[in-house]
């Protein structure tokens, strides 16, 4: 200490006295301590990639990209989003496509089994970007509409094959026994190796089965009568694609024009019955069909859409063709996106086994409201953590909890103003670009009530001691 300052020291002692002041402990809890802590909030996913929205918590915005992320935060790029309808599943699947189509090596493709008016509900995603739907329609494909044909010959031989036992085994609801496997395998055999000049079709398998050859008995050393009988089941129902209900989209050659290289394509299977045996039997020739026609080593990277997609993975049969294309398509660039309402339509279905692996390829989940039960339910499959299957009843239209492969964020998906009216459905929004003052005050207030009810259970979460996630830092 330097000679002024003792001397200050000694006066100041001398008028006042020396006094020395102690510190009383402070006794607190946690709850009431935790204003003491800086606000904290899980890592981002990075900057690079689509702009979903922001995050509730912390308000940054919310970067999301499957094709940036995969290896290195992801294991896989496929996405699955749930909640009930009027949520903004629709929204966010629309606004995705939309921004990722501003990137030159995205292709999208969309099988739509929603619709309005007679038409799709992307329909006019569609007209804006200039594309028409690949329109599947029983009635019109009768009259010269939209065909795919399964024995196209830019599939593989083995993929037929492989596709029609698909078909047939979806209509069964069962798999082919080995004779009607022996009958199948012959006629389709046969017809590929005479018919030249034209693409074959349906009706050349079932003529064939109907009517084999001596030869395909000679083979296997049996009787041409057994061999006919061996295949009369697998006759009878794609006789169904030739000639009953859906005939005309499946039993002749595939529409000269579907343009694979547009960077959007859209099934429009709007007019198809979803609770019919026709949804399953149209997405396994649709699967297979893009697999070997779609998918290509062209780094081009692709998306692949499906709506109401518990329509997929509740059949046995066709829920392994999509797992299969899955595992496939990870190593050329493929993200497949499922939307299903609630998870108990895939888990407790037929194809459960099937549906669990799906799921576990799926490295992201989108989760909008949900009732208590079913939020509780979703969050033992997917293993969510306890506070977000508990907010996820309170959650309101536009947000949602999004779990990328461990790191959980509550995110309000953010629309603007020129995606807007497409990507509402109902009337009241598409008639109009512009939406009416009062819409935008009702957004407002929805959102300014979701950002209160996410401080509350923040608040809540941090007094249970429920601090952040794990690996947070500071926002």
């Amino acid at each position: 200490m330097d000679p002024l300052s003792s001397a200050t020291e000694a006066f100041t002692s001398f008028l006042f006295g020396k006094v020395e002041t102690t510190r009383l402990p402070v006794r607190t809890s946690t709850g009431q301590a935790q204003a003491v802590y800086l606000p904290t909030a899980a890592p981002g996913l990075g900057d690079s990639g689509v702009i979903i929205g922001r995050e509730v918590y912390s308000g940054k915005g919310y970067i999301y990209d499957p094709f940036q992320l995969y290896g290195q935060q992801l294991p896989a790029p496929h996405w699955l989003v749930l909640g009930e309808s009027g949520n903004g599943k629709s929204a966010l699947e629309k606004t995705y496509v939309l921004r990722q189509l501003r990137f030159r090596d995205r292709q999208v493709v969309v099988l739509d089994a929603q619709g309005e008016d007679g038409v799709g509900e992307w329909n006019l995603i569609a007209e804006q970007l200039g594309i028409t739907p690949i329109r599947l329609d029983p009635t019109s494909a009768i009259n010269d509409g939209i065909r795919l044909n399964p024995l196209d010959p830019s599939i593989t031989s083995t993929g037929q094959l492989a596709l029609l036992r698909t078909i047939i085994e979806v209509a069964l609801g069962h798999g082919l026994d080995e004779r009607s496997g022996f009958a199948l395998k012959v006629a389709h055999g046969y017809v590929r190796d005479t018919i030249t000049g034209r693409q074959p079709v349906l009706m050349d398998i079932v003529e064939q089965l109907r009517h084999p050859k001596p030869e395909s008995a000679h083979a296997m050393n049996v009787a041409l009568e057994d061999v006919r009988a061996w295949g009369l089941d697998v006759a009878l129902v794609l006789d169904r694609l030739v000639d009953g209900d859906l005939r005309g989209m499946f039993d002749g050659p595939t529409t000269v024009g579907i343009d694979l290289d547009a960077p959007l394509i859209v099934f429009d299977l709007s007019h198809i019955d979803r609770n019919s045996i026709a949804m399953p039997i149209l997405m396994a020739i649709v699967g297979v069909w893009l697999e070997h026609t779609w998918i290509r080593p062209d780094r081009v990277k692709r998306i692949f859409l499906v709506e109401e997609a518990w329509h997929i993975i509740n059949s046995p049969f066709v829920a392994q063709l999509f797992q299969r294309l899955l595992k496939f398509g990870r190593r050329l660039g493929l993200s497949f996106v499922a939307v299903v309402h609630h998870l108990s339509d895939v888990v407790d279905g037929a194809a459960a086994r099937e549906a669990a692996a799906i799921l576990k390829m799926a490295s992201t989940r989108t989760i909008y409201a949900q009732k208590t039960d079913e939020a509780r339910a979703t969050g033992r499959v997917l293993g969510l953590p306890r506070w977000a299957v508990e907010i996820i009843p309170t959650l309101t239209p536009g947000i949602a909890v999004w779990d990328v492969n461990g790191n959980v964020q509550v995110v309000k998906h953010l629309i603007t103003e020129a995606e807007r009216p497409l990507v509402y459905t109902d009337r009241a929004m598409t008639e109009s670009s512009a939406p009416s003052e009062q819409a935008l005050a009702l957004e407002l207030a929805a959102e300014a009530e979701a950002e209160e009810r996410a401080a509350l259970a923040m608040e809540q979460q941090l007094a249970d001691g429920v601090v952040g996630h794990p690996g947070s830092t500071v926002a």
